[in-house]
């Protein structure tokens, strides 16, 4: 064939792979041993590598967007396993964090297709110092181990190998995660077969890793962002706690308790539910700080509060109205009930044995008990004026009773 019209089938080869067109095809020579010939069958060489390579791209980038959605680390690493099935051959992959000390390497996230149990989880960590895996940060270069039988037997010291071979792992491809220049940990591809990976992907084995780099470092410090926000709010919830319970005893504060009366008591007149309040008082309380002190006075306020809340149901409330007095409210309960209620919390609280020095120190109390009156729309402050009215009762028949008001 003419050299000269041969020449230019090879521009025009070479234009259309610049212009993306790796498919070449090339005029047949007679003499396959002539230079031309030599440099077109390299030519069509080269196009079916970038050819490859261009498909291999496109597929990086096309799961590197969908693994890119996961909000956080483990999320993104479930998309990788589930995806690069497309670029490498793998029966488990791990991901691996240096520790913030540097001391460690972390197993951070694995998974695998086979049923058996994994040795290295979530939580297992190695030394880096020394270790195998501080030779691939300081070279930056993935390691490819397809026979790691052998190489437990050259190295029978690693325990890491020593567990992964005894999950059935024969090969392995270690990436180093480089995320801005700053190694953050690694990720094991890991196959049940020997011989699976091969020194000339090395390229695309490094691009994975680049793009995971990012990936896996944004998504961990996304989720440091979100436990920070989540301890936060815990925090904030155990102050808001906090701010409703009472210091001595633990229980719903005034506030507190008058906030969920008058939640309960609005659900009652909505539904048309019954609801009863007792209102709680510890007889002789002054006596009891003056003969024994402060500190007495307030083992009693505990000890009684104990045992109201003992014999309350979960659903039931229990506040420190204030002082000595307790203001119980008891939802979906009608008046009779709340009485027999009542009169087992009295004899609960007069059943009590108090050590207080060398003397044993009997506790009683009064309640006062009482309901809205039906069909009406009543309004807390008058029902506890009732229920307080009541507990006055009790005390003026003698303490250490139950006295009802009549709701009419």
């Amino acid at each position: 064939m003419d050299k000269a019209l041969l020449l230019n089938a090879y521009r025009e080869a070479v234009d259309g792979m610049r212009k993306g067109n790796f498919k070449v095809t090339l005029p047949e020579v007679d003499n396959k041993e002539d230079p031309l010939a030599l440099l077109g069958q390299e030519l069509v060489q080269l196009g079916i590598a970038l050819d490859q390579r261009f498909e291999q791209i496109g597929k990086i980038q096309k799961i590197s967007q969908d693994i890119s959605g996961g909000s956080f680390t483990h999320g993104v690493l479930d998309r990788v396993y589930e995806t690069f099935h497309q670029l490498i051959p793998y029966d488990r992959i791990g991901c691996a964090l240096i520790t913030e000390d540097w001391g460690h390497v972390r197993a951070w996230w694995a998974k695998a297709n086979y049923p058996e149990r994994l040795r290295i989880r979530a939580g297992y960590q190695a030394k880096l110092a020394g270790s195998s895996l501080e030779t691939i940060i300081a070279t930056g270069e993935p390691r490819i181990l397809n026979d790691l039988e052998a190489h437990l037997e050259a190295h029978p010291k690693s325990v890491s190998t020593r567990l992964i071979v005894a999950e059935g792992i024969r090969s392995s491809l270690t990436c180093p995660l480089i995320a801005e220049g700053k190694p953050v940990g690694f990720l094991f591809f890991s196959s049940r077969e020997k011989n699976t990976y091969h020194s000339e992907d090395r390229l695309a084995f490094m691009e994975i890793a680049g793009h995971l780099s990012t990936l896996i470092e944004r998504s961990r410090f996304y989720q440091q962002i979100h436990d920070l926000n989540q301890e936060l709010l815990r925090a904030q919830d155990a102050l808001k706690e906090q701010a409703l319970r009472d210091a001595l005893t633990g229980l719903l504060n005034h506030g507190a308790i008058l906030e969920s009366l008058d939640e309960h008591l609005a659900r009652a007149q909505r539904q048309f539910e019954p609801l009863s309040i007792l209102m709680v008082d510890v007889d002789h309380f002054k006596k009891i700080n003056d003969s024994y002190g402060h500190l007495v006075g307030d083992t009693v306020l505990k000890a009684v509060a104990a045992t109201l809340q003992a014999c309350l149901r979960g659903h039931d409330r229990l506040g420190r109205y204030g002082g000595e007095e307790f203001l119980i409210v008891l939802g979906g309960t009608p008046l009779e009930a709340a009485q027999q209620v009542a009169e087992r919390i009295r004899a609960e609280v007069a059943a009590l044995q108090l050590n207080s020095g060398d003397e044993t120190l009997s506790v009683t109390i009064s309640i006062g008990v009482t309901a809205p009156k039906p069909n009406t729309t009543e309004q807390p402050t008058s029902l506890l004026a009732r229920a307080d009215a009541a507990l006055y009762e009790a005390k003026r028949e003698g303490r250490n009773r139950v006295h009802t008001a009549a709701v009419g």
